[in-house]
């Protein structure tokens, strides 16, 4: 069974009198272990199939099912409680807590899942050593350089223990190298751990890392292709 599976999906959004239709009947199955990337110019729909998949963003019609559930049935307190532990989340913007250290902001979601201070402790440890990050444990966001708070926010996507990881624009505000050592990660993750992620992007160095890439235009997938 596919990890992931939209069927029809179709989003539209009301701009005033006019209707957008960002998305126009996706269909894609991913399976467990991928590496995929969703590609497309801006306005492609590739944020909005992500987010709608996430269970950020509600599709106007069609199924999104998850490991068995169909999310697109659940009401919003018990679609909160299913992103929260089978879903891990990264974004352009890091969107990591200011007040906090990098060690409480990956410990944060587990605070949530009411894991124990042992278990949060030990896990928030190895995850940051994980992305390299065991010398910043307690510094804050902006004692951190962007590559280092998105590594962060990749420890912390992982803290749930996700069934798999969606990561918009991960790198869109990252240097090269910065990239290159996320990306490096990421790939790590994958291979060793058969974590699961999926890309929104449009970022060429991205897309050649994928093992999968899944084109959209206009709302409509136009290729999907498989790397061995």
């Amino acid at each position: 069974m596919s990890i992931i599976s939209t069927k029809n999906i179709f989003k539209t959004y009301s701009n005033g009198k006019v209707q957008v239709n960002a998305l126009n009947g996706v269909s894609v199955n991913i399976e467990q272990g991928e590496f995929t990337a969703i590609v497309g110019p801006s306005g492609s729909g590739k944020t909005t199939l992500l987010n709608v998949i996430g269970g950020l963003d509600q599709a106007t019609s069609g199924s999104v099912n998850i490991d068995g559930t169909e999310i697109t049935q659940l009401n919003d307190n018990a679609l909160i409680d299913f992103r929260l532990k089978n879903i891990g989340f990264v974004f352009q913007a890091y969107n990591l807590i200011p007040v906090l250290t990098a060690k409480e902001n990956v410990e944060f979601i587990m605070l949530l899942q009411n894991r124990d201070k042992k278990e949060r402790d030990k896990r928030s440890s190895s995850l940051l050593k994980a992305v390299g990050l065991e010398e910043q444990t307690n510094k804050r966001p902006n004692e951190m350089s962007g590559g280092q708070q998105q590594r962060v926010a990749v420890a912390r996507a992982l803290a749930s223990k996700p069934r798999f990881v969606l990561a918009d624009e991960p790198t869109a505000n990252l240097d090269s190298q910065s990239t290159t050592n996320l990306l490096d990660i990421m790939a790590r993750l994958n291979k060793e751990e058969d974590i699961t992620f999926v890309f929104s992007t449009h970022d060429q160095r991205v897309i050649d890392r994928a093992r999968r890439v899944i084109t959209l235009e206009d709302g409509k997938t136009i290729s999907d292709e498989t790397r061995d």
